[in-house]
């Protein structure tokens, strides 16, 4: 393959650090730009001095083109219908996160990624982040022993979006949607993505009903806190917390239990918008005994200024123009989907609620961590 050529459906504020990552490849073109609000696309591709890169108010009509691969950076609910048809038009498909809005329309997609053989990329750049990489090495190499017991989530004294973020028509869910995707799947790709089989959750929006908190309280739809027990069909469960907006600095670290040995991490940053998992990670901590007596040790961590976000674009870029598989495979990311649903309905029920996944959906829990060893190991 020459160059590789790259359509950006939607317009918003995401479709431009798309954008700005492309231009830093030198094989990719950027051909066209799609979005439903008529001279939208026109005007982001002025604006960004795209040239005579092509202009369209339907994605249906950008799929047309000659294209090897698109960017959706839409709004969440049009992502499993846009994502659809762009892999039944044979593009090779790189998708912002939250993958879906509902479990049924991820399986959907995944299925249709296999029926097509294109890839389908999910976009969660912090895996990109070396330190995310050694701490899935730490716990695939065994140090901890069998992992029972895991806790993650983050939240932010203040941090609450607007806009279509709020609206549960175009956003589908909340934190859970926004934040708590990257702290899922922190937690799942460190662990090998065991399947749920379980959830019990509480979901609330104290904060963003309140107008002292929220400019648009009258329109806010969605969740700004949750709170989930997850139990895994290989006996080990998995607390997840997440919050835009609380009374308190923090919902506490991020952690893994084993029989071995408990491994303790923190994210970079600080500010009232920290606190979850969208970045790097700030600090590591094994705990262990050694010799009789109670261990601490700091992991080291491995200093580096990458991208995260360009990462995420070129390796999918690259991906496409080499023929390798997806960057981030569908298939591991329908679990958290699989996880967040169920959060969702066990929170309007009031109680647990099964998760059930078909046969064959989903990575193997013994050998998945979402990196080759190679990978892994870089």
């Amino acid at each position: 393959m020459n160059n590789v050529k790259i359509g950006i459906i939607g317009s918003g504020g995401i479709a431009g650090a798309h954008v700005a990552a492309y231009r830093k490849l030198p094989f990719v073109e950027i051909v066209a730009v799609a979005d439903i609000v008529p001279g939208r696309a026109a005007a982001f591709i002025e604006r960004h001095g795209l040239g005579d890169t092509a202009s369209f108010d339907s994605h249906e009509e950008l799929l047309r083109q000659e294209l090897d691969a698109v960017s959706i950076c839409t709004p969440n609910v049009s992502h499993h219908r846009i994502a659809v048809d762009a892999l039944r038009a044979g593009k090779q498909v790189l998708l912002e996160k939250p993958m879906s809005v509902t479990l049924q329309e991820g399986l959907e997609m995944v299925q249709t990624s296999r029926e097509t053989g294109c890839m389908l990329s999910i976009g969660f750049q912090p895996r990109y982040d070396p330190n995310m990489k050694l701490l899935q090495r730490i716990v695939k190499s065994g140090r901890l022993g069998q992992v029972y017991y895991a806790e993650t989530g983050g939240g932010r004294r203040r941090g609450m979006p607007g806009g279509t973020f709020i609206r549960k028509e175009l956003a589908g869910a909340g934190a859970m949607a926004d934040i708590g995707c990257y702290s899922l799947d922190m937690a799942l790709n460190t662990m090998g993505h065991p399947r749920p089989v379980a959830v019990s959750a509480f979901t609330s929006n104290h904060f963003g009903r309140n107008p002292l908190y929220h400019r648009e309280a009258d329109q806010f739809e969605v969740e700004d806190f949750g709170a989930a027990m997850v139990r895994f069909e290989n006996d080990m469960v998995l607390q997840f917390k997440i919050s835009w907006a609380m009374h308190m600095d923090s919902l506490g670290s991020t952690m893994f239990l084993g029989t071995d040995a408990g491994l303790k991490v923190q994210p970079f940053g600080a500010g009232p918008w920290s606190g979850v998992w969208d970045g790097k990670i700030g600090a590591m901590t094994l705990f262990h005994d050694e010799f009789g007596g109670h261990t601490t040790t700091e992991v080291p961590l491995i200093g580096h200024d990458l991208d995260l976000f360009f990462e995420k674009v070129r390796d999918f870029a690259e991906a496409v123009r080499d023929g390798r598989p997806a960057p981030i495979p569908a298939d591991e990311i329908v679990i958290q989907q699989a996880i967040i649903d169920g959060i969702l309905r066990s929170a309007e029920a009031k109680r647990e609620v099964s998760v059930e996944l078909p046969d064959g959906v989903g990575c193997d829990s013994e050998s998945s961590t979402g990196l080759t060893d190679d990978q892994a190991a870089s």
